[in-house]
């Protein structure tokens, strides 16, 4: 079910028309604008970026390979799954993996800004896309399984969007996360990606029980490269100054204030480095897949239901 964001009034059709007061949302370059006042500037993330990552996605050991773990894990514990949702899609790179393992379902993405939309649209010409803040969903009860990668560390507002997607989510749904882990890693890329946080061990799990989920699988991963991880973060310490580690609650990081920094420069590697460190990913996978979920690692993936 749709919600109207003037009335509140829940309806099931097609269209956004509000079938009771009768309004339609705006469309921005061609997409239904849900939070229009956010879609070509705000303090989440750097529009700017996406043409840059549309041609590295890929092509990187990194979202390469996580990719492969997020099919894997939506397979294994949503293979039904008809009905799928995207918060913060960018440039469509998750959403395109989704679509060719889940064929049959139906797929939308949804960004905070329409410049990744059109990214996304190219990748993903099935999918409908629309503008939204993750932290307003406008739906109800709708969803099989909604995605979040890599998007709750751009929002202070986390829990209000862990309780918008459970909303959001048919009883019995699922959400699928995943998010950069350990504040000590914490550097001048994630101020760069406008990162408010990396979360603390055993965040995110007490986040997603709070709003309202039972986890079902979680584990860490980028676990083996993790020393390559930290030795490049110490190099860009030593390098630039890191302003502040944590961030302060509240402070969002624009690009003027690293703009020596770029967050793809720590993933633009030598072709043979590249394929070595998406190998050393690929057999971390197994090990996943085996049962072993690393304690460490730079990112963290979570799977949990709506009961």
């Amino acid at each position: 079910m749709k919600f109207c964001l003037i009335c509140s009034d829940q309806f099931d059709t097609r269209s956004w028309a509000c079938p009771t007061c009768g309004f339609i949302p705006s469309q921005i370059d061609g997409y239904f604008a849900l939070a229009p006042a956010l879609a070509k500037e705000n303090s989440h993330y750097t529009p700017e970026a996406y043409p840059e990552l549309a041609a590295l996605e890929a092509k990187n050991f990194w979202f390469r390979g996580r990719n492969q773990l997020i099919v894997w894990a939506l397979k294994r514990y949503f293979p039904q799954a008809d009905r799928l949702l995207e918060i913060g899609c960018g440039t469509g790179f998750v959403l395109s993996g989704i679509a060719e393992a889940f064929p049959e379902s139906k797929l939308i993405g949804t960004d905070i800004f329409c410049a990744g939309l059109a990214h996304a649209a190219r990748r993903v010409p099935g999918a409908e896309l629309y503008q939204m803040d993750a932290r307003c969903i406008p739906y109800r009860d709708e969803f099989d399984v909604i995605g979040a990668f890599d998007v709750l560390e751009h929002i202070e507002e986390d829990g209000t969007v862990l309780r918008e997607i459970f909303a959001a989510l048919r009883p019995g749904g699922g959400i699928a996360v995943t998010v950069p882990q350990h504040p000590w890693l914490w550097s001048k890329q994630d101020e760069y990606a406008c990162h408010v946080r990396r979360y603390r061990t055993g965040e995110l799990r007490e986040k997603v029980l709070r709003a309202g989920f039972q986890v079902v699988f979680e584990t860490s991963f980028v676990s083996f490269l993790l020393p390559a991880m930290f030795v490049s973060r110490l190099f860009m310490y030593r390098k630039n100054k890191v302003s502040e580690n944590p961030p302060r609650r509240g402070i969002m990081f624009q690009r003027d204030q690293c703009s020596n920094v770029n967050p793809t420069d720590e993933l633009r590697l030598p072709t043979m480095i590249n394929t070595a460190f998406e190998t050393v990913m690929n057999v971390e996978r197994r090990i996943i897949r085996l049962g072993i979920q690393p304690p460490w690692g730079g990112s963290r993936l979570l799977i949990a239901r709506r009961l």
